[in-house]
């Protein structure tokens, strides 16, 4: 702290300052310390508005509480609906492959029955 804020009185609010005691330095003695609380600039009366959100009332904090909720739960369900469109399209993917696969399938076998066949005519 510097000399004219010791002088002025005048410390940020952080600051606490432990000025020593005139009577030791008189004394000879052990100096004592007295504490000085921090002041403000503000003069008496006057009250720092507190930050913007503590000044709520009650019915305004649940109004903001149904609010959230509400917007939540609409996010949930565009999430759920959009979920569900996405299954529902990948079921969809997964039974044209199978019949897909079912029709290869179903090829392979009758190739598998005509070489069979030939195999045994030429074994005859």
């Amino acid at each position: 702290m510097n000399r004219t804020q010791e002088l002025s009185g005048q410390l940020s609010d952080e600051e606490t300052e432990f000025a020593p005691s005139h009577m030791a330095a008189a004394t000879g003695d052990m100096p004592t310390y007295q504490i000085r609380a921090p002041t403000t600039g503000l003069p008496q009366g006057v009250v720092m508005a507190a930050s913007p959100g503590s000044l709520h009332s009650p019915q305004q904090l649940a109004e903001e509480a149904t609010r959230k909720r509400e917007l939540r739960l609409m996010k949930n369900r565009e999430a759920a609906k959009e979920c569900r469109r996405r299954k529902k399209e990948y079921v969809k993917c997964l039974e044209s492959r199978v019949a897909v696969l079912e029709v290869q399938n179903r090829k392979l076998i009758e190739e598998l029955e005509t070489l069979k066949n030939i195999c045994s005519l030429k074994t005859d």
